[in-house]
């Protein structure tokens, strides 16, 4: 398939100069980025043959959003733990996974959150939930990236797993992977957190993934004070500390720590070693009250942060412009900085640094040749965006998912004038609908 993004207004291309381009075409051939052509220059070599082309004349072409840390199929649970801290989500939320969230439910509610999350233009997301091969399948069926894999709890879980059949889903997890078809995506082993996984099992765990083409583990660290607390009353050790001592911070391992807001900047990020990345979840943070992440503090200590929605139980919704937003008015909040961070750091997170932390950042993140055209188009023609002066603080201070107008995962047009081209998106919130009812009712 060659489409051909023509007369683009801005391209926005986050490259290592997060260079701003005028009036280009790009070029997509073969799902990647082929050429990007001054649209001006009469001499320019002309394309032969073309299989698509749209008028960017009112558009803003960018990466793809990378959703470093969510819980798809959740969208079916959307509401139903609200005004409760952390430990009340769960206790809730836990018993009605255990009740309702069977395979084939998991699947519709990841299909429904890939949908909800590719209109908002995020075309990758690193997931942890349940029964993975049936989310992967979901997420495959709309056209999202998902990374994803088993998820590790040393007790049954609301699945009812032994640890050992878990520790033998992960060495057989990428191999299965392969078969359930979808965009390229990484393999992820998800240990819940260093509250449910102890010690030792970490270190097993880390034993299976090494052997990886591509090693990474994907698990909540310090998103609460009473996390961290509960974890030094049952080790003796803070979470990232315990990672440490399970061998799993060598740099054999990529890392992705789920909220980071409580880690301790004084000792934490020399353990972490720049071997992990923060997935920054502002949303769901400040709805639970968890707390508030320190991002120049973070950055100034070495730690690397993406950002991420969490799951829709806990922010209630797949937004990475809400994320972004609220990342970038924390950061200066915290910090009592206007410029503790720009709009160009917080468009890097919400891409680059979340395509790098899962692997594939030289394929990822930017709008450069010869990278994977997984490319968003955003529509200047609203009021909340006219006119352009600075295109990254308009993106991260006034764009939204409603902008959103085309996106491409991987070359392949998956939102087109803001319509789904692989499902049937109507005909998913029925059964969405459907089964979320019959669940509830069945809930005790």
């Amino acid at each position: 398939m060659t489409t051909l993004l023509k007369n683009c207004a801005y391209v926005v291309t986050l490259d290592a100069d997060a260079s701003v381009l005028r009036d280009v075409d790009v070029l997509i051939d073969a799902g990647r980025i082929a050429r990007i052509i001054d649209a001006r220059d009469p001499l320019a070599e002309p394309i032969e043959t073309l299989d698509e082309t749209i008028d960017c004349s009112r558009r803003v072409v960018m990466p793809g959003l990378v959703n470093l840390h969510t819980h798809l199929a959740m969208t079916l649970l959307r509401g139903l733990a609200e005004d409760v801290d952390l430990d009340g989500f769960l206790t809730r939320v836990w018993a009605a996974e255990g009740a309702i969230m069977d395979a084939a439910t998991v699947r519709l509610g990841t299909s429904l959150g890939a949908l909800e999350s590719l209109r908002a233009g995020t075309t990758m997301a690193a997931d942890m939930y349940f029964h993975p091969d049936a989310g992967r399948a979901g997420a495959a069926e709309v056209g999202l990236r998902l990374a994803t894999g088993p998820v590790l709890f040393d007790g049954p879980g609301p699945d009812g797993l032994a640890w050992e059949r878990r520790l033998a889903d992960v060495e057989a997890w990428p191999a299965l992977a392969r078969t359930l078809g979808g965009p390229d995506a990484p393999d992820l082993a998800c240990p819940h957190s260093t509250y449910l996984v102890s010690p030792g099992h970490l270190a097993d765990l880390g034993q299976v993934v090494r052997v990886w083409r591509r090693p990474l583990i994907h698990t909540h660290v310090s998103e609460t004070a009473a996390e961290n607390a509960q974890v030094i009353a049952q080790t003796g050790r803070r979470p990232v500390q315990v990672l440490a001592d399970a061998g799993l911070l060598d740099g054999t391992i990529g890392l992705v720590f789920g909220h980071g807001v409580h880690l301790d900047l004084a000792s934490d990020p020399a353990l972490i070693g720049g071997h992990a990345t923060i997935a920054h979840c502002p949303a769901s943070n400040l709805k639970l009250a968890s707390g508030a992440l320190h991002w120049a503090a973070s950055v100034s200590a070495g730690l690397a942060l993406g950002i991420g929605t969490d799951g829709t139980s806990s922010s209630n919704d797949l937004d990475l412009w809400v994320a972004m937003r609220l990342a970038a008015m924390l950061a200066r909040l915290t910090s009592g900085r206007p410029d503790a961070v720009t709009s160009v750091d917080i468009l890097r997170a919400a891409t680059q640094v979340g395509a790098r932390a899962l692997g594939m950042g030289d394929r990822l993140g930017s709008v450069e040749v010869g990278k994977d055209a997984d490319l968003l188009l955003i529509d200047l023609d609203a009021e909340h965006l006219t006119p352009v002066h600075d295109v990254h603080a308009l993106l991260v201070f006034a764009a939204g998912r409603s902008d959103v107008s085309d996106v491409f995962v991987a070359g392949e047009r998956v939102i087109a004038d803001r319509v789904s081209t692989t499902v049937d998106a109507e005909a998913l919130r029925a059964q969405s609908r459907e089964r979320a009812a019959a669940a509830v009712e069945a809930w005790p």
